[in-house]
């Protein structure tokens, strides 16, 4: 299969790939660019382990084409910490103990970037709406959302 080339902005640098026409965007992220921490849980959008953000959507990379990232913006999970300054979100995820086996994790972490972008000062139902297409067997989520609220209101100063 005859690959195309693809021109995009990933964690604010420009990159160029090769993919095939058939060939989704995880895939792409990992296999091609070797950026593995967006992780593949069901290869069928429903668990959300693959969540980026594309264009200021978020949407799960496993449902989108490779060839759809030209001229996009993605932010992936390697694009939240600054160096070695982790992202608020990420500080509180380990201080609340909000992840496990980590599969989950870089999506829901992405989710809820996404979520606080729109909204900084989400209440507990509507984190936990937002975080509805996240699935994680490990946490039950309480730590999770506790996570995430704790990161807000850091984010906003409080």
């Amino acid at each position: 299969m005859k690959k195309t080339h693809v021109t995009t902005t990933i964690n604010g640098d420009h990159v160029d790939f090769l993919c095939e026409p058939t060939q989704t965007l995880l895939d792409v992220l990992r296999d091609e660019l070797q950026m593995t921490g967006t992780k593949e849980g069901c290869g069928t959008g429903d668990c959300g382990a693959c969540s980026v953000i594309l264009d200021g959507t978020l949407v799960c990379s496993c449902l989108v084409l490779g060839l759809e990232a030209e001229d996009k913006e993605i932010q992936t999970i390697e694009g939240m910490a600054a160096g070695d300054e982790l992202h608020p979100l990420q500080r509180k995820f380990i201080e609340h103990v909000a992840l496990q086996c980590g599969i989950c994790t870089p999506g829901l972490l992405i989710a809820a970037r996404s979520l606080l972008e729109i909204n900084p000062d989400p209440t507990e139902e509507e984190v936990r709406y937002w975080l509805a297409g996240n699935l994680c067997r490990c946490t039950g989520y309480h730590n999770v959302i506790e996570a995430v609220i704790d990161a807000a209101q850091e984010m906003r100063g409080n």
